[in-house]
């Protein structure tokens, strides 16, 4: 029964009485742009081909790492253009693990210029606007909207074929921001990041149901540090035991997709230290497998879903 972020109702219908984002929707938080903003946004971003948010309701999951692995496994086609936008104000982790940690934001004529990995792997990150990477970003919720529309109106992305936003953990202000600010565009729509205990799933299944209510779609649900692979014995370790049947049985009553399982391998920590690829740094791990089965499902949503679209026009 929620009237949506976008409604004038939004945070004052009498559905909206115990929602914990009542007050950032009553005082227009999660409020559309208006038109004119609405058009500068579009005008932005209408060159972006594919918009893919990663986001999960608990902290810790391994949702930054499948971000910058999502974008390197993309940017593996040299033919694609792929965009990484870091929206964790408060703890943004991109830029260690892409290999930026000290770069700066350079402005041009046509706005911001990201930061590149690679020829085609552009980055943005709040991290690049900080004097050190231990500074604590202290800010209330507008100034992180403030800084969302931003990243999304000033940035010259230029021609992509892929942006991905990494979201930090929860349902709030930065959430409900991204999905308005890009509701002027389109989004694809959200992989959920979780691993097999009840007590991540437990707010994965809030995220579901935020991702519902916003109207957002989901592309699927991976499950992540899914096991440990003894690489001398092999045998297999649930460090994490699902005790409740894991994204495996969520998924099913929820009936959204398992777009796969990713098992731990201590190089995957290594490889985001030291601001590598792990799919190059690995490529023989099991996890590499499962990320890369799961890209290839991401990539077959996103075309179904453009084709859809274009049909539609």
């Amino acid at each position: 029964d929620c009237p949506g972020t976008s409604s004038a109702q939004a945070g004052r219908a009498a559905a909206c009485q115990g929602c914990p984002n009542q007050r950032l929707c009553a005082a227009g938080a999660g409020a559309a742009p208006d038109p004119a903003e609405a058009a500068e946004l579009r005008e932005r971003l209408r060159s972006v081909k594919h918009t893919i948010l990663v986001l999960s309701g608990k902290g810790g999951v391994g949702k930054s790492t499948f971000s910058a692995l999502l974008a390197h496994g993309l940017a593996a086609d040299e033919a694609k253009q792929v965009a990484l936008l870091d929206i964790d104000i408060c703890g943004p982790s991109i830029p260690k693990m892409m290999g930026l940690e000290g770069e700066q934001v350079h402005q041009s004529g046509s706005g911001w210029s990201p930061v590149y990995v690679e020829e085609n792997l552009g980055v943005m990150s709040v991290g690049f606007l900080l004097s050190s990477p231990d500074d604590a970003v202290i800010w209330r919720g507008p100034k992180k909207n403030g800084l969302i529309k931003q990243f999304l109106r000033d940035v010259d992305w230029g021609e992509i074929d892929y942006l991905i936003v990494d979201t930090p953990p929860g349902t709030s202000d930065e959430h409900l921001s991204i999905v308005q600010y890009l509701s002027a565009t389109h989004i694809d729509g959200a992989v959920i990041i979780t691993t097999p205990q009840e007590v991540s799933l437990q707010d994965v299944r809030k995220e579901i149901n935020f991702c519902h209510k916003v109207k957002l779609p989901v592309i699927g649900v991976v499950e992540n540090m899914s096991g440990f692979i003894c690489p001398k014995c092999k045998n297999e370790s649930q460090i994490f035991p699902p005790t409740t049947g894991g994204a495996e049985k969520m998924c099913q009553n929820l009936n959204v997709s398992l777009l796969g399982k990713v098992p731990l391998d201590p190089q995957i920590g290594k490889s985001c230290d030291k601001g590598q690829s792990f799919l190059s740094e690995a490529p023989e791990s099991p996890a590499t497998s499962s990320y890369r089965s799961i890209i290839q499902r991401i990539q077959e949503y996103c075309d179904r879903h453009h084709f859809q679209e274009e049909k539609i026009i």
